[in-house]
C-alpha cells in the first residue's frame, strides 16, 4: 500500500492536480487560499491513496536555516551566513 500526501504553500493546485490524476472532481478547487479545509483521503488507485492537505503556512518566528533544511525556502532566497 503506497500513500501519498500533498503538501505544499496555499492556492498552488494541489487539490487541482489531484482531480487531474482522479480524472474527476474529487477535492474541492477555488479561486482563494483556504479552500481546503481539512485534511481529505482520496482513493487513486487498489493500493494507492492521496491524502489532499490545507496549504501550509510557515510561522515568521522559524529561522532562515530550519526553511532550509525543511525544503520551504529555495536556497536562491537564503542570505549568506
Amino acid at each position: 500500500k503506497i500513500t501519498v500526501g500533498v503538501v505544499g504553500y496555499p492556492n498552488v493546485g494541489k487539490s487541482s492536480l489531484i482531480n487531474s490524476l482522479l480524472r474527476t472532481k474529487a477535492a474541492q478547487t477555488g479561486d482563494r487560499a483556504g479552500v481546503t479545509k481539512h485534511t481529505q483521503t482520496l482513493k487513486l488507485d487498489k493500493g494507492i491513496t492521496i491524502i489532499d492537505c490545507p496549504g501550509v503556512v510557515l510561522d515568521d518566528k522559524v529561522d532562515e536555516q530550519r526553511q532550509l533544511l525543511t525544503n520551504c525556502l529555495p536556497a536562491d532566497k537564503a542570505h549568506d551566513v
